[in-house]
């Protein structure tokens, strides 16, 4: 979610040795505002990879006449596995523009041409780094975009949204500490026993729960995190740091070489804030004319993420590809796509809702996040909407039931 996302953008050089970018810009590139073919089939071959697991009437849907000619999605970030099950949703040979930092292909459903197209927008940089939402209501051709539970409740006045699937039931953000430095630290609270300075992006909700649980000492946290590692390896050890446990354990261990070894954490999720990140959904004065297309392709998102993680290479290929033609600064190599990828699973990230059911949203997470930014947000002037209630934020109407991963 918006400026969080930044926490993995490396585009610093430590120890003189600089992060690669990632190895897919080698391919067809565009320098101009032209949307031009990439040729690279094998990269877009979305639903290609039917090994997936799962069980679902997805493949072979039928898009066309119930869902716009081009359904639109604007995500939170430049393209990166947490977002796999998105492209794994682009047909062959799509189209790229690298001025506007969008894709466009034939919308796949488990291997199967839908017969409308489909529009992955970059975030972050793309989009000066605001929120989707607002995005989402500057340019109503935007279709769907990315939710976070708190930013929904943030903008539930002046620009509701309602997600009806989350692609990640946990959200991959993470503080995390040296082991070496920190051997007693297992969770957040341990860092709030001492004195350990917490660096995180200034203005996260997360963090004024855990100063108002009493978790942090708001004497410990510093926001002045930049997203590069350069603070947290001067430190050499003594800060802790927030970031994404799908990726920087990987980057900080094997690409920032001035650190060059394990970092270990916990999820935000786990230390009691249960967010959902990247949720998809429109905005909610849409949901009633998008009801037909909805109650079709959200079973197609459905599949889409649980085909992505069972066999992510030819969607990987893709994001890599995007991220050198995009060429935003944002570095993103073929190791931590598939780190991500393996995180995704072992850590839950990507797995079954409360209720089995593959996407789902849990009305008790999402009550848990209005009750705890309420408080916040009327604090910082931006209350939410008088009596917000968790069907104020979601919906598991369209989600096939059936759709689970095994």
């Amino acid at each position: 979610m918006r400026n969080t996302r930044t926490a993995v953008a490396l585009a610093a050089t430590l120890g003189g040795a600089s992060i690669l970018a990632a190895c897919g810009s080698s391919g067809s590139s565009a320098g101009g505002s032209a949307a031009v073919p990439t040729g690279a089939s094998a990269a877009a071959a979305s639903g290609a990879s039917a090994g997936a697991s799962g069980t679902s009437g997805a493949g072979g849907a039928s898009l066309a006449g119930v869902c716009p000619a081009t359904v639109t999605l604007q995500t939170d970030w430049n393209p990166e596995s947490e977002h796999g099950g998105i492209y794994q949703m682009i047909g062959p040979n799509p189209m790229i523009d690298s001025k506007k930092k969008t894709v466009t292909g034939e919308l796949m459903a488990h291997g199967q041409d839908t017969g409308i197209k489909f529009q992955i927008r970059a975030g972050g940089p793309a989009i000066g780094f605001g929120t989707v939402t607002s995005q989402m209501y500057l340019d109503k051709s935007i279709t769907l975009g990315y939710l976070a539970t708190d930013e929904q409740a943030r903008l539930s006045s002046k620009q509701p949204t309602t997600a009806v699937i989350a692609p990640l039931n946990k959200s991959p953000q993470i503080i995390m500490w040296d082991p070496k430095t920190y051997p007693q630290f297992k969770t957040v609270a341990d860092i709030g026993k001492t004195d350990a300075k917490v660096r995180y992006f200034d203005g996260a909700a997360y963090m004024e729960y855990l100063i108002g649980a009493g978790i942090l000492k708001k004497s410990q946290v510093d926001g002045s995190y930049d997203g590069t590692p350069a603070s947290f390896v001067a430190a050499g050890g003594k800060s802790t740091q927030q970031g994404f446990a799908s990726a920087e354990p990987y980057i900080y261990s094997h690409e920032v070489k001035a650190w060059d070894k394990p970092v270990n954490f916990q999820l935000i999720n786990d230390a009691g804030y249960p967010f959902y990140q990247s949720q998809i959904g429109p905005r909610t004065a849409d949901l009633a004319a998008l009801t037909p297309c909805l109650t079709k392709l959200v079973p197609v998102l459905q599949q889409a993420q649980i085909d992505y993680v069972a066999d992510p290479a030819a969607a990987n290929a893709l994001i890599l590809k995007l991220v050198g033609i995009y060429n935003t600064g944002w570095q993103y190599s073929p190791g931590v796509a598939q780190f991500s990828v393996d995180q995704q699973k072992k850590l839950g990230l990507v797995s079954n809702g409360s209720d089995g059911v593959f996407g789902s949203i849990d009305a008790t997470r999402v009550q848990k996040i209005i009750d705890i930014v309420t408080p916040i947000f009327a604090k910082e002037k931006t209350p939410v909407k008088p009596g917000l209630t968790p069907k104020d934020l979601f919906t598991d109407q369209f989600l096939d039931k059936s759709i689970k991963l095994p």
